[in-house]
Formats: C-alpha cells, structure tokens, sequence
C-alpha cells in the first residue's frame, strides 16, 4: 500500500542498529546535552530507544497533519506552483473532475467538480454562503481543519437544498452569532479547508455544476455584516512543503506544520513527548541538530510508524467480499485519540466523508484474496439485478494505480464508473450489471462496460455517497445488510 505521497521509511545501517541497541552516545550528542540541561529541572533526555519510540509515535500522531500541511502549501501558499488554486479565503471552482494530472491528493475523487476554499481564521470568521440547488442534484461542502478532523457539514443530507449562510470560526473566536447565520462551525486550528462536492450527471451537464458553482460565496465577517474589517493577522512564512517531499522531510514539515495546530486536551501528552526530539512548540533543541546515531533511530522510529499504519489498513477494517469497509473519517470526538486510525484513514484517502455522507469499500484484491494486477489478468465486476449500491445520492467504482494511488493515463479518459453513467450500460440478459476491469478494450459492444486498469497493481475505491441508512444499506459501515460482489479474475 506504499504511494509517493506516504511511504515514509527509512533504510537503517548495521552501525545504526548497534548504536540502537547498545545506547551509546557521542559527546557532541545534542540530545547528550540536552540532558545535562535538563538534569536540573528533573526532566530526562530520551535515550536512543526511547528516542525511536517517539518517533514511531510522531509519525503516526503526525502523518495526517502533515500531508494536509503539503496539500495546502501546494493548493494555497505556493502560488508558482503546478498544484497551486487559490490564496486563503478565495474558493478556487473547478470546472473539470480530476485527472491523472492531479498528483497532490491520493485516491482523488473524480465523481464530482470541486471547489476548493483554504481559510484563514486569524484575523475574523469566514461566511460561507451557498445557492439554492437542485434536489436531484447532490453536492456537500466538507470543512476540514488542520488536524484533518471533519468539524461540519453544509449540503443535500446536513442542511438541505435551499440557500443559506454558515459561518466558520477559528479555535480563539468568543464572538456572537450575528443574524442570518443558520449554523456556526468552530475549527480546532486557524487554517482550514472547505471542499466542496457539486454532482455532475455527465460531460454535457458541465455547465449547469458551472452554474451551481458559481453561487457558491466566502466572505469575511465583517464585509457580511457590512462593517469595518479588522486588523489583518500577521503574514506567515510557512516553511515550503510539497506532497512528493514528504519522505524526505517528514519530521521537517511536521515540526513546522504543528505551529499552526493549537494544542489540545486530547493531544497535549503525545505534543510533550515528541517535543523531546525536537518537534513542534516547547522543543529544548533543534531536530536538525541531531547526532547521527539518533537520526537513525529516528529513521527506524519512522519506518515503524509506517509499518503500523500499514497494516491497520490491511486488517482495521471490516472484509466483505475481498472489500476493506469501515467509518473511519470523522471529527475530534469520532477518533478519541485514536491517531493510528486517524493516520490509516489519511493513508487510505485524505479528506474522506464521514460514513454518513459517503462509504468508502477499498480493495486490492479479488474475491479469493488474491493482489489485483492489470498486468496478469482481466476482471469483472457484477452487481445482481436490483442490488446496486443503495444510496440516496449516486454511487462510483474508481479505478487507481497500485502503487501511486493516483488515477491512471488511460485510452478513453476514463478514471470510474458511476450510477449516472447505468443507463447507456449493457446489462446481462439476468438484468445484472457487469464491469469489466481490465488494461485492454473488452470491445466495442462491451466498452460502455469497461473501467481500464493499469498494466500492474490495481486499487480498487466504491464511493457511496449519502448511502441509504434502512436495509438494504451499507451502514453500519462493513456491517450493514448490503454487501459488494467480490471481484473475479476471468483469466
């Protein structure tokens, strides 16, 4: 499950490993001298095995902090960049889904257009005003904050379809509701992102999500309200970051990421702790300062980490049918210090829904349990008659790289098949409906059918969005009484 966005390991030399486990220390050693510091005030400094432990824990407390702190420096800091959308508290509508060409975000989503709106808290709130749209068409505006915790919803499920204003506060905001806001959302960090979701029925509709879009509005508070703004806050030099530096830079960016994450009740212990090596506020010294044999214990720290992260992912959830299933996007009080689930849903696909707004089956191999390769066989797919997917939105079947998470180059610029799409699809004389996963065209009779896999490994993402919460329903998520058909090998 390793992507270029998330495979954060280190290789460690034999001399690494012996300074690891015999706990020698050089005498220029900063975290040596830390200690000498800290002897006075009673505080130990780490040893090196101790130091590898943090560092375990800090990457998996801190992978999703990071990768959304490289998100945003792409999409709203560096504006030279090929990632980059819009300054803060400007939405960036995307007239388009996503292609193989967007590489920040793995497991992309390319059901619905986005609108992508980064906030800046600092100075005043944001209103976040939206247009009426129609009940048939489903669109959700998802607010995520620096901690990636979901804190709210705007949309057809949480509000409905008519118009409205929402205003979107920063941890530090004490103010009053002013009139003509319907719902407040507080964020636990100062930046924040709202990402919002506009269904698109097919190419030719374009213009009417264009058109839904373009009544999509943010605000300060204080221009709402029609009154002077405040003090701007404070420029920030944020420390540059990109998605594909991640392994590379990981303590690096977190030491800098977690500057704009307020500490919390929650994650207050887990913050002194990885403040012992050197990261975030409240360090005794500089992580680049390290001596060698703790960088390598780091390095080991970090491989760890990634291990774990791993295979939550491949046994945390629930297996139907070869499909990985479970709820594991939500806010603060959904994971309960759970970081290791907070990291595996961060791996798995950044910025996923809550299991209310959509359910996520994942899967990398076929019904017998086998890796999916495009390379090695053909596939297919086949939903019963009448047991599609039950949502009260749409469902999608997107098809990724196995390596990269990304979606992939293909014939016919076809990345999923979705519900939309049933009608102008070939059923079986049964009345159920097969797709065909596979690198080469099934023909023209069948290409309507067809979802092209690339010439490797295969990730597999079921997206059901608003799914339906009364049997048959998917929920309780891996649970529930609908179940998805497992996917066969035809050669």
């Amino acid at each position: 499950m390793k992507s270029q966005l998330t495979r954060l390991t280190s290789c460690a030399t034999v001399a690494a490993a012996m300074a690891l486990t015999t706990g020698c220390a050089t005498k220029s050693d900063p975290v040596s001298q830390a200690a000498k510091a800290d002897v006075a005030s009673g505080v130990a400094a780490p040893s090196l095995a101790e130091t590898k432990a943090i560092a375990e824990e800090a990457f998996i407390y801190g992978l999703p902090i990071v990768m959304n702190y490289a998100v945003m420096n792409e999409y709203a800091v560096d504006k030279g960049g090929p990632q980059f959308k819009a300054p803060f508290n400007q939405i960036k509508n995307e007239p388009r889904v996503y292609t193989y060409q967007d590489t920040a975000v793995i497991t992309p989503n390319s059901d619905t257009p986005y609108s992508l709106l980064w906030l800046d808290l600092r100075a005043e709130p944001m209103v976040l005003s939206v247009p009426a749209v129609d009940k048939k068409r489903y669109y959700a505006v998802m607010l995520n904050d620096g901690n990636t915790y979901n804190f709210g919803y705007i949309g057809s499920r949480a509000t409905g379809s008519g118009p409205g204003n929402y205003m979107v506060v920063g941890p530090d905001w004490k103010g009053e509701t002013p009139p003509g806001i319907r719902k407040v959302f507080t964020s636990t960090t100062p930046f924040a992102l709202a990402a919002y979701r506009t269904q698109l029925f097919n190419a030719k509709d374009m213009p009417n999500v264009v058109k839904v879009q373009s009544g999509y509005k943010a605000q300060p508070l204080s221009a709402f309200l029609g009154r002077a703004a405040p003090p701007a806050a404070s420029a920030v030099k944020f420390l540059p970051a990109t998605t594909a530096g991640i392994k590379q830079n990981f303590y690096e960016y977190l030491d800098a990421a977690l500057q704009y994450v307020p500490p919390s009740a929650e994650d207050r212990d887990v913050r002194a702790r990885i403040a012992r090596i050197g990261i975030g506020p409240g360090k005794t010294f500089e992580f680049k300062d390290l001596s060698l044999e703790h960088k390598a214990a780091v390095g080991l720290g970090a491989k760890a980490g990634d291990e774990k992260v791993d295979k939550w992912l491949a046994s945390g959830l629930k297996n139907v049918n070869g499909w990985n299933i479970g709820s594991f996007f939500g806010d603060r009080n959904f994971y309960k210090q759970d970081w290791l689930m907070r990291a595996g849903a961060a791996k798995g696909g950044i910025y996923g829904n809550d299991a209310v707004e959509a359910a996520y089956p994942l899967t990398r191999v076929d019904e017998k349990g086998q890796p999916l390769d495009g390379s090695k066989h053909n596939y297919t797919l086949t939903f019963p008659a009448g047991q599609t997917p039950p949502v009260n939105a749409f469902w999608s079947v997107t098809m990724y790289d196995g390596k990269s998470q990304l979606l992939i180059k293909n014939p016919i610029n076809r990345y999923l098949i979705n519900s939309p799409m049933v009608p102008s699809m070939k059923k079986n004389r049964d009345g159920s409906l097969t797709i065909y996963i596979q690198k080469d065209s099934p023909g023209k009779a069948l290409e309507s059918n067809w979802l092209p896999a690339p010439d490797g490994p295969i990730y597999l993402a079921m997206r059901l969005y608003w799914p339906k919460d009364t049997p048959p329903s998917i929920l309780p998520a891996g649970e529930g009484t609908w179940k998805p058909p497992g996917i066969v090998a035809s050669k």
